[in-house]
């Protein structure tokens, strides 16, 4: 019997489950004090409104990063940090275009996550998802990033593009709480699960989200440029990358009928190439571009069909919730 232990203890399988256990500890301390629980309170209803999700601290003068669903049907915001303590918060701004959303606190002694690079992203990597689901404090669950280039409908029925699929299991609760690598960096922001499917989970990239956050922190809002599509990032065929000089490019999947891109003549199918002469590699690209300095300027997307680059002229209006 004692021989049968030793060898299971000695199987390199023990040690690969103790390397990603302690992967998981390690993380889960090293974010412990960053993700909060927010309690979203409306006074003309007297009750909690359907906003009790999680967020998590970006920056050392209170700023928190959530989703828009979890604050938007509030007059007042309370967030609870590990530690204790519980401060009434600001909204600083939000986004439904993205269900993204910044509060704000006042405190000293704040630790902060930071944001990686979600474009480096692999499917297989691990993900791990921190929140409060159910109301509960601090909960830790662990997977995979099992899909990348996602879309999903926001709110407002706009398509969120470049979702993160993972199977790190979500629950409600966990909306707004960090989606992370195994060094403890944000890779995307926890936004919805698909019921009654299993294993479907998703989270708004950490490109868009930090991007979108520091609109919402200098601005209060998101002003963009409207184009009317979704579309993916994909990597493109060895035989193509030097006819185009790029490597991933944007596959349009949906074409607003009554959009400035249908009007230029975008066409599901097509492949995105450039917008304005600068390169649009993935969807996140569009989106930096496409800002409030481009509403109303006529503009040019090069796009690949068929074999054949072609030059669209569009004008992007402002997208309005």
């Amino acid at each position: 019997m004692q021989e049968q232990h030793r060898s299971l203890l000695s199987h390199p399988d023990t040690t690969l489950l103790d390397a990603y256990s302690q992967t998981v500890v390690s993380v889960s301390q090293t974010v412990s004090q960053s993700v909060a629980q927010i309690r979203t309170m409306n006074a003309r209803q007297k009750t909690t409104a359907k906003g009790m999700g999680s967020g998590f601290l970006i920056s050392t003068d209170g700023y928190i990063v959530t989703n828009q669903h979890v604050v938007s049907q509030g007059t007042s915001w309370h967030v609870t940090l590990p530690d204790g303590r519980d401060f009434e918060a600001e909204l600083s701004g939000q986004d439904p275009a993205t269900d993204m959303a910044v509060l704000r606190i006042h405190s000293e002694g704040l630790h902060t996550l930071r944001f990686a690079d979600s474009s480096a992203l692999q499917v297989g990597q691990m993900a791990i998802a921190v929140g409060n689901p159910y109301g509960f404090q601090y909960s830790v669950t662990a997977g995979v990033v099992s899909a990348l280039g996602r879309t999903l409908k926001s709110s407002t029925g706009r398509m969120i593009d470049d979702v993160i699929q993972t199977d790190a299991a979500l629950n409600p609760g966990n909306s707004g709480g960090p989606l992370l690598n195994s060094s403890g960096a944000v890779i995307g922001v926890n936004t919805a699960v698909i019921r009654g499917a299993q294993g479907l989970c998703f989270a708004v990239s950490s490109n868009l989200a930090s991007w979108v956050a520091g609109q919402l922190i200098l601005h209060g809002r998101v002003r963009r440029g409207f184009l009317g599509l979704a579309g993916q990032q994909v990597t493109l065929h060895d035989r193509l990358r030097p006819f185009v000089q790029m490597e991933t490019a944007v596959l349009v999947q949906q074409v607003d009928e009554s959009g400035p891109a249908a009007r230029g003549g975008l066409q599901q199918g097509d492949l995105i190439l450039r917008y304005d002469e600068r390169p649009v590699k993935g969807i996140e690209d569009l989106h930096r571009f496409l800002d409030e300095s481009t509403i109303g300027k006529p503009g040019q997307l090069e796009i690949f069909r068929k074999g054949r680059i072609l030059t669209l002229d569009v004008v992007p209006t402002e997208w309005h919730t």
